[in-house]
């Protein structure tokens, strides 16, 4: 009812700098593990989305081909298929072992330092006025009090603000440490090597970057050193040289989720994503227990 008078007012604020952020809306979201989402109002968004299609333009430039979340013709399908062509590359077609050196971020988004991050954007962004509003935005909200660490998963800015941050990990694994096969989506990061040494000789290294240039730590039972032959657990997929099956958590979640919503879209959905890996006998189960959806 009072858009207009609104947008007015927030470029009001704008142009005298003196627009704050608000607070945030918490809640939590169990899919499939706990996460606090916290959602910001209208007037804040709308900077957010103002700030991210500004930024996100040059940004995306500067980050490297293997990093997959959050980007444009990028995502889930295209980093698992990135991490197939890898598997057989490293392996000459399956007939060597593949080492994998698979790792998670503990705490990813309540960790991420407000310091840093603004140390980062300042290297790039010469605006004063920019970073200001940045600046605002990063530092409206906090994971822990007194912290000054942690962005909102609540946040469009966040996707993209994380994605800087770690470009400079990125950088640091493929022009430092020379890492040719690399993936990260998110805080989950995978390397790929002929040789298990060369893989344990990188952990120590990858340790000390992220520890002291970005604050953030692994997390201690998500790291581990196998090969690809014995399975291993990416992006919701185990993953195999020749073939690749839907993680248990994953199909129990789906069936959960069936059981309460199983309209034709919802079918579609799932049975798109099966479409991914060696799903057959999952296929065929989802049609027995839901043909009646099909056959309209």
């Amino acid at each position: 009812m009072h858009l207009v008078d609104n947008i007015f007012t927030l470029h009001r604020e704008l142009s005298q700098k003196i627009y704050r952020h608000g607070s945030y809306h918490a809640f939590q979201l169990n899919d499939p593990k706990p996460r606090a989402i916290h959602k910001a109002d209208v007037r804040d968004r709308l900077i957010h989305h103002a700030l991210y299609r500004r930024l996100y333009p040059y940004f995306d430039k500067t980050f490297i081909f293997d990093s997959y979340s959050c980007r444009n013709k990028k995502g889930t399908h295209r980093a698992i298929d990135r991490f197939r062509a890898f598997g057989r590359k490293v392996s000459h077609n399956n007939t060597r072992t593949a080492w994998v050196l698979k790792c998670d971020i503990k705490g990813f988004f309540a960790s991420i330092d407000h310091g840093v991050l603004l140390r980062i954007l300042k290297r790039h962004i010469q605006d004063a006025d920019t970073i200001g509003l940045l600046q605002e935005v990063v530092e409206s909200f906090c994971a822990r009090k007194r912290s000054h660490s942690g962005l909102p998963l609540g946040n469009l800015t966040s996707q993209l603000l994380v994605n800087i941050y770690m470009n400079e990990f990125d950088q640091f694994i493929k022009r430092t440490l020379k890492v040719r096969y690399y993936i990260r989506y998110a805080d989950d990061f995978v390397i790929l090597h002929e040789r298990k040494a060369n893989v344990e000789r990188l952990l120590p290294k990858i340790l000390e970057f992220l520890e002291t240039t970005l604050n953030l730590t692994l997390h201690p039972d998500k790291v581990f050193i196998k090969p690809l032959a014995s399975g291993i657990d990416f992006l919701g997929w185990v993953h195999f040289p020749h073939h690749r099956v839907l993680r248990t958590t994953t199909k129990r979640r789906m069936f959960t989720k069936l059981k309460r919503n199983h309209s034709h879209a919802s079918l579609a959905s799932y049975i798109g994503m099966l479409s991914h890996g060696n799903t057959y006998k999952l296929l065929l189960r989802l049609y027995a227990q839901y043909s009646d959806k099909w056959s309209k």
